[in-house]
């Protein structure tokens, strides 16, 4: 019908096959241990993606110059984990073997699992570049080993010590941060500092990227299920995004919106932009 708008991302519009990057959403928060929500974050930046520019100055790239579908969001079995983590699993993968580049849309952030389990299956040597409040390094929460507080714990028994770098903590634990003291994660606590050294290190290595989106102050991203006071600004964020420029990230996640904690919508603004300025790093 003429004049009918799907519901896609703006400048996402391109065909399955051309595509270099493939968006999907993943909305499931079955584990979350605080504020539930994170289901809705997909379907929110849906329609907001629109108010934003397609160009980003702090980039100075534009998504049409990038081949990126929105192939839409994953209806995900709620009450049933595994399900849901394989329906992820098999999704990612599916991208992978057609040679495109994965960008999935929390969600709380466990789907990042079975995200990565099927990028590593692609690129056995893949490291995790993590942005986060949290470490998420717990073994297990009330019994549970597949929480979003155990994540990075779960990805750390697939790769071992020495590729995964977690930025931006400030929470967590007291045996989380000691765990990874011992040099089991590359943890560097409280801000995004250590940007370029990550960079650096990361160059030349096929990087998984996943941003839980309360490494954001709560001043800027209050719609998020487990906020955490003294986080990082926004512009903080866009300058650790551009020193990632030139690493090669196959795959990436923006999670943990859970939009409608925030009336006023700025947090389903920012999240947007963040989709922004990772989906022009991919591509």
């Amino acid at each position: 019908m003429d004049g009918l708008m799907l519901p896609r991302f703006m400048g996402c519009d391109a065909h399955l096959e051309k595509a270099d990057i493939i968006i999907f959403g993943a909305g499931f928060d079955g584990t979350v241990s605080y504020r539930p929500g994170s289901r809705f974050g997909p379907q929110a930046m849906r329609s907001e993606f629109y108010g934003l520019e397609t160009y980003s100055p702090a980039l100075d790239r534009d998504l049409s110059e990038t081949a990126i579908c929105d192939s839409g969001d994953l209806e995900l079995p709620f009450g049933n984990t595994e399900a849901a983590l394989d329906m992820i699993r098999r999704t990612e993968a599916a991208i992978v073997r057609m040679g495109k580049k994965p960008f999935m849309i929390g969600g709380e952030h466990l789907v990042t699992l079975p995200a990565f389990e099927a990028v590593i299956e692609r690129y056995p040597d893949v490291c995790l570049l993590h942005l986060d409040a949290h470490a998420d390094l717990r073994d297990e929460y009330l019994g549970e080993r597949l929480s979003h507080s155990s994540v990075v714990r779960r990805i750390w028994d697939i790769v071992g010590d020495g590729r995964i770098w977690q930025l931006g903590i400030r929470s967590g634990l007291k045996e989380e941060f000691m765990w990874a003291r011992e040099g089991h994660t590359h943890l560097r606590p409280f801000d995004l500092s250590a940007a370029d050294e990550a960079a650096g290190e990361l160059a030349g290595r096929p990087v998984y990227l996943t941003i839980d989106l309360d490494v954001l102050d709560p001043s800027i991203m209050s719609g998020t299920g487990t906020p955490e006071p003294g986080g990082v600004s926004f512009r903080e964020l866009q300058q650790a995004l551009c020193s990632f420029r030139g690493l090669n990230i196959v795959a990436a996640d923006v999670v943990e919106l859970a939009p409608h904690l925030d009336a006023s919508g700025v947090s389903v603004a920012a999240a947007c932009k963040v989709m922004r300025e990772v989906l022009l790093l991919m591509g």
